[in-house]
Parts: C-alpha cells; sequence; structure tokens
C-alpha cells in the first residue's frame, strides 16, 4: 500500500498518541500534524500549578516536548531527542489553553532540528523550545 507523506503523517500520528499515555492523562490533544509539522494543545488544570499559581514549567516543557516528538517522528522514522532547551517567556495560568507548535527546521541524515512555539489562548507566547533529534532504528507505524 502506498502512502503520501501527509497520510503517513496522520498515521505515524494516530499511532504515536494511541501508546503515549503521558500526554493523554495530562490532557494533551494532537490538533494538527503534517510532514515536520506538530500541533498540540493542553488545558492548564489546578493540579498543574506551583507555589506562585502559575503551571509549572515543567507541564509547558512536557507540552513542548510532546509536539516536537510528534513532529519529528511525522516522516514515519523512529526518531527520539538528543537535547533540547526551553525559554521561559510569560506564565501559563490556571484555565488558559495552552497551544505547541511544533516546525522542523532541518533534517539531514539521522538529525534534525525543530522550533516549537508555546503560546496561550490570546495568542500570548509562553514558552520558546528547540529541540534536536536523531533517528534510531524503525517505523513508528507498520504500512
Amino acid at each position: 500500500m502506498q502512502f503520501d507523506a501527509q497520510a503517513l503523517a496522520e498515521l505515524a500520528g494516530r499511532t504515536m498518541y494511541e501508546r503515549d499515555p503521558a500526554s493523554q492523562r495530562l490532557g494533551m490533544t494532537l490538533d494538527e500534524i503534517r510532514p515536520g509539522y506538530a500541533r498540540m494543545s493542553m488545558r492548564v488544570r489546578d493540579d498543574m500549578l506551583n507555589g506562585h499559581g502559575t503551571c509549572h514549567g515543567g507541564y509547558i516543557f512536557m507540552l513542548a516536548d510532546s509536539a516536537f516528538a510528534f513532529a519529528c517522528n511525522s516522516h514515519n522514522v523512529n526518531t527520539v531527542g538528543a537535547g533540547c532547551s526551553i525559554d521561559y517567556l510569560s506564565p501559563g495560568r490556571e484555565g488558559d489553553l495552552l497551544t505547541a507548535e511544533a516546525q522542523e527546521q532541518a533534517l539531514s541524515g539521522k538529525t534534525g532540528v525543530y522550533d516549537i512555539v508555546v503560546s496561550n489562548q490570546d495568542g500570548r507566547k509562553v514558552a520558546l523550545f528547540r529541540g534536536k533529534s536523531h533517528r534510531v532504528n524503525g517505523m513508528v507505524a507498520e504500512v
């Protein structure tokens, strides 16, 4: 069976999401996936707040990291994170709908670079994340 790049990205995304209890249990949704791109969202709940009453940075990181994972696996080649960094720009608040938009910047051989912007429902940037990926053996979904 032949798959075009978009159909392959959607299949890889569905397959990964079904095997991702961490993202599911935090209420993350995979809103869009294309080759080299993924958009995920998550509502900030009261149990995600830190001692300052704002969204704990670990949850923001996890949302960005999940979008990164879906974007770099969207080519249906098993890919893992090799390194990443995050800059927090403004706080997430209880009830905010945070969206992480991951975009492939470079892909060559086994390595890739992805930029992820996390923003709230008003478009306010909450964090900037950069991830470096490394391809490993195998496919995400059997085709």
